[in-house]
């Protein structure tokens, strides 16, 4: 997987650090401290996502508390913009309250 560079991103993390690879990334103040960021799949990753369903995921906690994550293909369920648009799909899914994952 590779970190992608997005519309909104605000932040790049580590950028001038060596031994790591630079992360875009989307900071967002307040109580939570939302850091968002986008990794591209190869397409040897795409396959093995559709025939497995699985993504091994690994954090450093640097022994402390581990931090709550989240992952999800959709960008919104993450966080939504301004300029988001609403499409008609996702209108009726909120009308009718359909669970689609």
């Amino acid at each position: 997987m590779k970190a992608l560079n997005f519309k909104h991103q605000t932040v790049v993390f580590a950028e001038d650090q060596p031994g790591y690879l630079p992360l875009p990334a989307l900071k967002l103040e307040g109580k939570e401290g939302y850091v968002i960021f986008c990794r591209g799949l190869t397409f040897w990753e795409r396959l093995r996502v559709l025939f497995l369903g699985k993504i091994w995921v690994s954090l450093m906690t640097f022994n402390k508390p581990l931090t709550p994550s989240f992952l999800s293909t959709n960008r919104k369920d993450c966080y939504s913009h301004p300029d988001d648009k609403t499409s008609v799909i996702s209108e009726l899914i909120k009308k009718f309250k359909i669970n689609y994952n």
